[in-house]
Formats: C-alpha cells, structure tokens, sequence
C-alpha cells in the first residue's frame, strides 16, 4: 500500500512573514547577505562563501559566460551549463576565469585568492569522469550535479567519485525535496544540495510524471533535515532553493524558511547578459526567448540518453518567452533592496538570523487576493522572477 505523507505540498504564495522587532542597529546598510555556498565543518575539505545569495540555473537560456561574469561581480555565482560539448564548456570556465575585475568598480564581486572572478560548473551523471577533470582544470571553482530527481545511485556515486578525485573543489547534489533524500546526498559527499522538483517556471514534470512537492514545504523539510545532519555529524551542508520564485519576495520567504541561497533561471533569462535572443513583441514589448533543459530545444543528453543528444521520448521543460529586464546588475540591485528591507521588517543583519528568528503565516486565498492592489495604475513597478 501507498504511503501517504501528512503534509500538505504548500508553495511561498501561500506564506508571509511577520514582523520582528527592528531595533535602531538594524538598517539596510547593516545587512549582510554573506552565505556559505559549501559545507563547512570537520569534514570539509574547502570552504566557498557568496556576497549575494544568487546562483544562475544550470541552463544553456541562462548561464553563459558573460551571465557568469556578471554575477560574480554581482556577489554571486554563475553555474556554465553542461548541455554542451565538454571542451566548449571548459572554454566558458576559461572566459569567465579570464575576466579582469576591478574591487573599486565591484566591491562585492566573489573572486579566489588571485583576484580572478569565481564561476561553477554544471555535471552529469553519464561523462563526470571526462567533464570534470577538464572543468577543473579549466578552473571551475565549484560544481553541480544537475537532475530533476537527484535521488539515485548513479548520483551518489558520481559525488564519491568527485571527492575521491577532486576533494579540493565543492560539488553539489540534487534535486530533492525531503529530507530523507538530502541525508542520502550529504552521506555520499555531497557540499550543498539543491531542493525543487518541478517547481520550476520553464519545468513541466509534475505534469508529464506526477512527481514532485510544493515548494516551501520542501525547503522547509530538507532545512530541517540539515539541521540534524549537522547536529549528528558536526557538518553544516548548505542547501538551494531551485525553483517556485515567481516574485521577488519568494526569495526572502525561502532564505527564511531555510535556504542558505538560491538558484534561478527565468529571472536571469530576463537580462542583457543572458544568451537569448531579445525580441520584440507587438502585444508585450522586449522579450527573451527561454527554454527549459527538458525541453526538446535544449535536447538534454543528461536525463534522456546515455551520453549523447537525442530526440526526447518526451518533454519536461517548455520553450517560450520572458519580459526583458535590462541590465543584471541593476535588476539584482533593486532585488537586493527588497531582500534587505524584508530582513530589516523582520529584525535580522544576517542571513543566519532572519532564519533562526522568522515568523512565517499561512494566507488564505482571500489574503493572497489582499496582498495585490486593489486600485488600476498607471504602469507595473519593480520586478518579478
């Protein structure tokens, strides 16, 4: 017989925070949004920390070089997609690692201790034993296993052969969405995991195979799993929210909640630095043409075939259109500003802070319909993922 789990699969549109205490020393200009994006711990072997929560979804719509380089300088870090030859994605690295970046310009920017920008990578379960060695060598700073169920042995097996071959470079699972899956990644070497099954804007799996959970359950599940996996072995594993951030404050929901960053992929399509085309659409204005990895544009060899690309037996992801947003650096400015403020309401400086003191409710769909304005404007301010 089935097992039914007592939980309800609930998405971030389905909380707000409540307010905290903010006393005179909590200001925006206090907050930071320092994040380990790596385990830390006795059994670390290298520690890796982000100025700004982001990481670039692992897509060929959104993590090129030049994406990557911008969110470095940004404080975050950018994952080149793996749905590509493998000399051309350690090219990518190569071109990110390559670019010049000067402190005074970009405080933030996220760089080793040469100065040169930090850029991950994103792996397979099927070619990580050629991938790999040549992403290292590339100098890819971190790496990321990519799978829509990252639940599996050939994944766990993949991560002990990474730690066993490179244990200098972080690399990350995933994707889960219970705890029992995280304990699964972690116990096999995993330095970070990703959450989200078919939370995604582009992803359709939970439509074509009926797996998957709720966003902000699964965040909060897996954060808790976390917790006592560290509580057990003195090891903090940070986890990723990937997937189900349709607005800006999605992203302070699941930093409360419990992730230690995040991962996107429709709100970094938006911009300049993201390889799709920029359109332009009579009835919407700008767009930029975006794709999901499942889709059959993207023909992904990862999760279809053994090795190399081919036609998909069927479909995950969908290819279509995002609103054109400009610049990143100034999109990520503005998303930074609305983080801090919502962390200030709540009375925290530090990401470890608004975590341990947040106060989360549940709406209605009445409150939901509450949140919006009830008035016509004259034009849409701000910005969403």
């Amino acid at each position: 017989m089935a097992l039914i789990v007592n939980d309800i699969s609930r998405t971030f549109n389905e909380f707000l925070l409540l307010p905290n205490r903010t006393d005179t020393d909590c200001r925006p200009e206090t907050v930071s949004l320092t994040t380990p994006i790596s385990r830390t711990g006795p059994g670390s072997s290298t520690e890796l920390w982000l100025m700004t929560p982001f990481t670039s979804a692992i897509m060929q719509a959104v993590s090129s070089a030049d994406l990557c380089v911008s969110l470095a300088r940004a404080g975050g870090l950018g994952f080149v997609y793996h749905n590509q030859a493998v000399a051309d994605q350690a090219n990518a690295v190569a071109q990110v690692k390559g670019a010049a970046v000067l402190r005074e310009d970009y405080p933030d920017a996220v760089t080793n201790a040469d100065g040169r920008l930090r850029v991950g990578a994103g792996v397979n379960t099927h070619d990580y034993r050629d991938r790999v060695p040549a992403l290292v060598a590339a100098g890819a700073d971190a790496l990321c296993f990519d799978s829509s169920d990252g639940y599996s042995d050939w994944q766990a097996e993949a991560l002990t052969w990474v730690k066993k071959h490179h244990p200098e470079v972080p690399v990350g699972g995933g994707n889960v969405v219970d705890g029992e899956a995280f304990t699964f990644l972690a116990e096999a070497g995993a330095d970070f995991v990703k959450v989200g099954v078919g939370g995604g804007s582009i992803c359709i799996t939970r439509d074509q195979k009926g797996i998957g959970r709720g966003q902000a359950t699964a965040v909060l599940d897996v954060a808790a799993a976390r917790d006592a996996y560290q509580d057990r072995t003195g090891d903090y594993v940070p986890i990723c929210c990937d997937g189900g951030l349709l607005r800006d404050y999605h992203l302070a929901l699941a930093l409360a909640m419990g992730s230690d960053f995040v991962m996107m992929g429709r709100y970094f399509a938006r911009f300049d630095q993201a390889p799709g085309a920029k359109i332009h659409s009579a009835r919407e204005g700008f767009v930029k043409e975006y794709w999901g990895e499942g889709s059959l544009r993207a023909r992904n060899w990862q999760r279809y075939s053994g090795g190399g690309a081919r036609e998909l037996v069927f479909e995950e992801g969908v290819d279509g259109y995002v609103p054109y947003a400009g610049d990143l650096h100034e999109g990520v400015a503005a998303t930074l500003a609305k983080v801090k403020a919502t962390m200030v309401s709540c009375g925290a400086v530090t990401l470890r802070q608004f975590r341990d003191t947040a106060r989360l409710t549940l709406v209605s769909e009445q409150s939901f319909q509450e949140n919006h304005a009830a008035v016509a404007v004259r034009e849409t301010a701000g910005t969403s993922n």
